[in-house]
């Protein structure tokens, strides 16, 4: 597992039931959380299929509560389902949309590996391993070729955003 990612359930079974919908993930991690409380993570979830699906959920055993979170400006959101276009991603990025761990049942050191759980609205759910990284690690390329924010603001450090989401979900 060099790589730090496990997929399993990419969208179809052996009934030909959701064999439809071509679901994969990559770039998967979360920077070392700044708090004992929460984390943030981020990933990219792949439709190489003509058919759009709905991510739904996400579940880990290493928090009592993983959610599907939006930042616009300096305001972060719990978002409902999120659309995985027809032969498009869904990217999960540093000061955008992120997967927030909540109520963590330990502190997570960079090094080791969180196993996360997503659920999809057609497909079967996807296992992801999520290696964690230095607080300021960040992606070596765009993980979105069509990022509407400026790679140096949005992503410049892990600590920054984790700080910001903890102050951003106090307010909840």
């Amino acid at each position: 597992m060099a790589a730090g990612l496990a997929l399993s359930g990419c969208g179809g079974s052996a009934d030909g039931t959701n064999a439809d919908v071509d679901l994969s993930v990559r770039s998967a991690y979360i920077p070392q959380p700044v708090t004992d409380a929460m984390a943030a993570g981020y990933l990219v979830v792949v439709n190489k299929s003509d058919s759009s699906d709905d991510l739904v959920s996400a579940t880990s055993d290493i928090a009592e509560d993983v959610t599907i979170h939006q930042t616009s400006g300096q305001t972060m959101k719990r978002a409902g389902h999120l659309e995985i276009p027809a032969n498009g991603q869904l990217v999960f990025e540093s000061g955008g949309t992120h997967l927030m761990f909540e109520k963590l049942k330990r502190k997570l050191k960079e090094g080791e590996t969180v196993s996360v759980e997503l659920r999809f609205t057609k497909s079967d759910p996807i296992k992801v391993e999520m290696p964690v990284k230095s607080a300021t690690y960040q992606p070596t390329s765009s993980m979105s070729s069509s990022s509407s924010t400026s790679s140096s603001s949005s992503m410049s450090s892990a600590s920054s955003a984790s700080a910001a989401l903890s102050s951003s979900v106090s307010h909840h």
